[in-house]
């Protein structure tokens, strides 16, 4: 398994080539803020690690393994971004709550809480019934 960093790297290059059909070190570097040197190293690691193949000076192509890893965390940085609004946490913390759990939970967990997610999204009444809750537990605190 990839490490947290290397989780990173994997899931902005598969947006990036979703986004614009290829990922540059300069515009990974710059989605990561990183130093260009850094993402360099990171993407030699994981072209040894075999989640991409990178040849200087020409670009990198995720293999399928990485693909498939990449697709898998943005699913999991999504759910946990819809996740995060539907228990009403404010827009502006999203990111970097999502940012601060997303490795630190288990598959298992996220799948749980996609379950939960779509729980709440097939009946909209749910999320009503929720937010009066916390509507409920502000005026009592």
């Amino acid at each position: 398994m990839p490490t947290p960093s290397m989780e990173d790297y994997i899931e902005q290059i598969y947006i990036l080539i979703e986004e614009k059909g290829y990922a540059r070190v300069s515009d990974i570097a710059e989605a990561l803020s990183v130093h260009p040197s850094s993402v360099t190293k990171m993407v030699q690691k994981l072209d040894k690690d075999e989640y991409l193949v990178y040849e200087k000076y020409r670009g990198l192509v995720l293999t399928a393994k990485g693909k498939k890893i990449g697709k898998r965390l943005v699913y999991r940085h999504e759910l946990l971004e819809q996740f995060m609004r539907i228990i009403g946490v404010d827009e502006e913390n999203i990111y970097n709550d999502v940012e601060g759990i997303e490795h630190h939970l288990s598959w298992n967990a996220i799948d749980r809480i996609g379950d939960l997610v779509q729980y709440f999204e097939e009946d909209p009444a749910r999320v009503e019934a929720l937010r009066n809750i916390q509507k409920q537990n502000e005026q009592e605190a």
